[in-house]
């Protein structure tokens, strides 16, 4: 009889378990190469391929590179800039404060939202810290290292894996080694691949009855949840037909970008140096001056000059690419280097960010409502207990369409006017233009005044009842009681 040695659940995978890192592993693998490429045209290391009739094997090498496609992100991406958290009930926000400085939030939103933009999504990870009595961790994850695995019908998520090297994980492993994370609603476990198996380094059994992991997705639709790039196959068509223009233009550089020039009826004599010998073809070129003889007949050779190649009708194609690169990714034509002979004005300039400011509406709406339940996650993780769902938390935003401060101020001065907002309001100072961090300021420089003002009358009203130290004491009267 063969005695079954079972596995120990804290040091070996389950069956699941394995198949479930087996599937993630295939989807993240399946989805890498797509993301790569896009990187690539955000970094302007694309491939770029020609048709193979006028660029020469000799240039093969050369490379040109327009940087649209990282514009066009980065600009959606100034537009999203989130400077708080706070309860709706107005209450104070202290532990959320504490929660976001802790992770530092902001700067990793910022980040999370240029990889959301280029590759589609991110995800943000919550989880409990190294440290006893620390805030919960809060990080963001590429999707270059981390998939999930979606329930469409629940719109929540059902597992997750997060693929990393060995030397980010533990001093003692080398960026060889690869360890991996499978998160589930009950527990996190943490693995390393050894010999084609797995040997699990840890178990966090945290029990939260939840996915700890949100994905930011960026141009979602019903039936894909995933989210897409807005490096879309148009930003990457348009891209490609202006690399090879520029390409173009660079090649016509080298052919014919000296003129060409032509002598009628001239001797060998002028195409040989004082020594008899033939010169080459670049030094009859750029001579200054061409001494040449009258031939027997007496008549003067006839120099002339072929017309220069002009590359003003590549760069008329190259603003036709950036007119409609602009309408793909909503950017007024200057952004990406198109001007007229006519500047616009300011208010022509401010009406043609309506598409850009439209869409960095939209993202700020999606984009907040996954800030908002990670950080409902952060403080899940913190109490071991869900949140009370009836205290909703509100991400604060900046106004994503950059207002001057003097149409801030004005629009804010009358709603206060109009009695629609108290003149001590923190909504006032938002309206204004105020950061977080200047309306804090300002309301402990009110909290200052106030307290110096009941200092002052509670000074004046002591001194009112305390009467003069040289006062004389009141005499009786002689004639009292009689």
């Amino acid at each position: 009889m063969t005695a079954v040695i079972p596995e120990l659940r804290l040091l070996s995978l389950s069956d699941d378990e394995r198949a479930l890192i087996a599937a993630l592993k295939s989807d993240l693998s399946g989805h890498r190469v797509g993301l790569e490429l896009l990187d690539a045209y955000f970094n302007g290391e694309q491939l770029v391929r020609d048709l193979g009739i006028s660029i020469p094997p000799q240039l093969k090498g050369l490379h040109t590179i327009i940087g649209w496609p990282r514009i066009g992100v980065e600009a959606l991406e100034q537009r999203l800039d989130l400077e708080a958290f706070r309860w709706a009930d107005g209450s104070g926000g202290v532990e959320l404060d504490e929660i976001a400085e802790a992770n530092n939030w902001f700067d990793e939103a910022s980040l999370a939202h240029l990889d959301a933009l280029t590759y589609g999504r991110e995800y943000v990870v919550a989880g409990s810290a190294d440290k006893e009595d620390a805030p919960p961790l809060v990080t963001f994850e590429s999707p270059l290292d981390m998939t999930m695995l979606w329930d469409a019908r629940g719109r929540v998520g059902l597992a997750a894996y997060r693929e990393s090297r060995g030397d980010r994980y533990d001093g003692s492993l080398t960026s060889k080694d690869r360890v991996i994370s499978l998160m589930t609603p009950l527990e996190t476990v943490t693995a390393l691949e050894v010999d084609g198996g797995w040997e699990v380094l840890s178990r966090d059994e945290h029990r939260l009855g939840v996915l700890p992991v949100l994905r930011m997705a960026n141009r979602q639709r019903t039936a894909d949840r995933v989210g897409k790039s807005e490096i879309t196959p148009e930003v990457r068509s348009i891209t490609d037909a202006a690399c090879r223009r520029l390409m173009g233009i660079e090649v016509a550089a080298e052919f014919f970008g000296a003129p060409g020039r032509y002598i009628l009826g001239a001797s060998e004599s002028a195409f040989q140096d004082a020594e008899g010998n033939t010169k080459s073809a670049w030094e009859t070129y750029i001579g200054r001056v061409l001494a040449l003889e009258r031939d027997e007949d007496g008549q003067v050779p006839t120099v002339g000059q072929f017309t220069a190649h002009d590359p003003s009708g590549q760069t008329k194609i190259i603003d036709l690419y950036a007119r409609i690169m602009a309408t793909q990714l909503g950017l007024p034509p200057h952004m990406l280097g198109y001007t007229s002979d006519n500047p616009a004005s300011a208010d022509a300039i401010r009406s043609s960010e309506g598409m850009l400011v439209k869409k960095a509406e939209r993202r700020i709406r999606r984009f907040g409502a996954t800030h908002r339940e990670a950080m409902r996650l952060a403080l899940w993780v913190r109490d071991g207990k869900e949140p009370d769902p009836a205290r909703r938390i509100d991400a604060v935003w900046r106004n994503p369409a950059t207002p001057t401060l003097a149409a801030q101020t004005d629009a804010a001065v009358k709603m206060v006017q109009a009695g629609l907002l108290p003149a001590d309001s923190d909504v006032a100072l938002e309206m204004a233009g105020l950061t977080e961090d200047q309306r804090q300021r300002v309301a402990a420089e009110r909290r200052r005044a106030q307290g110096r003002q009941a200092l002052e009358r509670l000074t004046a009203a002591g001194a009112e009842e305390t009467p003069p130290p040289n006062a004389d004491p009141e005499e009786p009267d002689d004639n009292e009681g009689l």
